[in-house]
């Protein structure tokens, strides 16, 4: 199948980071490279682009997307938390602009192999990077009900967690869970009907959510990736970053504000005594258009939020 992603609130981004200033942008999510391909053509001569993805098949189609700027991207595999790793490998020290597009993509979705989707039935598998973790079929097949219905309630915000948990610890005693049909079905059947009958969602879609995110760590790793980006910022250099769900979300609009906050003394002291200053200015945040969401539904979720730093 080919590596296919629509690209959410693609003008948003381009408008935020101004590429066409010039400098080294890094594109921490490349996926198939549509932010980064919009990134590259409008970079001046003598600029360059970095486009981080630890998925293999996004490398690939990546690399491929930006064949005609090849001369000025670079192309690596790497989490978005490695990205100062991937910079020190490059023997760059700053940058001028940064973009995250996080969550799953299109493609994963609908990839059916890929094992993150609940319409398909495949084999249990949801990792980013294929090459190496655990799988979600070692998590539903490993971890302990308590353990369950803490990620199922914490990554999935799950009201039918414990449920869910007991029903897939039950399953499992006479029977290894193996493909996403059969996980789909029993997350399905410990909801009760009269809930599955009033949602317009999949039943399976949160839990699903909750165990892709466990599989591939993508919460813990934002504000680490954020926070050295950020480090390695040029003053005026913009980060810009698009979540899909309220825990991303929070996430980041957490993590700017206390990067634009500055001084941490108690509010009961009269003058500061920390010294600390702010490191953004927060430029605000939008979500897609109308036509965008119709033209593609995926989007409806989205949030892009913005700082620059000083």
């Amino acid at each position: 199948m080919e590596f296919k992603h629509v690209s959410i609130m693609a003008a948003e981004c381009m408008e935020a980071l101004c590429p066409e200033r010039g400098g080294i942008y890094v594109d921490c999510t490349a996926g198939g490279g549509g932010h980064s391909f919009e990134i590259a053509r409008r970079l001046p001569e003598g600029s360059r682009l970095i486009s981080l993805d630890r998925d293999d098949d996004a490398i690939a189609a990546c690399t491929a997307r930006l064949r005609d700027y090849a001369h000025r991207c670079t192309v690596v595999k790497s989490n978005f938390s490695g990205i100062g790793a991937a910079l020190d490998m490059l023997g760059i020290e700053k940058i001028d602009g940064v973009m995250w597009d996080l969550g799953v993509s299109s493609y994963q979705l609908d990839e059916a192999e890929r094992g993150f989707s609940y319409v398909a039935d495949a084999p249990l598998d949801m990792r980013m990077d294929r090459s190496c973790g655990m799988t979600a079929a070692d998590v539903v097949n490993t971890y302990s009900e308590e353990a369950l219905k803490k990620i199922l309630w914490e990554f999935g915000e799950e009201k039918f967690s414990g449920k869910i948990a007991r029903s897939i610890a039950a399953y499992r005693e006479t029977k290894r869970i193996e493909t996403t049909g059969e996980l789909a079905e029993i997350i399905a059947s410990s909801i009760p009907k009269a809930k599955r009958m009033k949602e317009s969602q999949h039943p399976a879609k949160r839990s699903f959510q909750a165990i892709r995110i466990e599989v591939n760590g993508e919460l813990s790793e934002i504000e680490p990736s954020l926070t050295e980006a950020c480090r390695r910022l040029k003053p005026g250099g913009r980060m810009a970053v698009i979540t899909f769900h309220s825990l991303e979300d929070r996430i980041v609009k957490d993590t700017f504000r206390r990067m634009a906050k500055g001084c941490d003394c108690p509010p009961e002291f009269p003058v500061c005594v920390c010294g600390k200053t702010p490191d953004v200015k927060l430029l605000g945040n939008d979500t897609p258009t109308a036509e965008e969401i119709e033209s593609n539904p995926r989007a409806r979720s989205a949030r892009l939020r913005t700082a620059e730093k000083l």
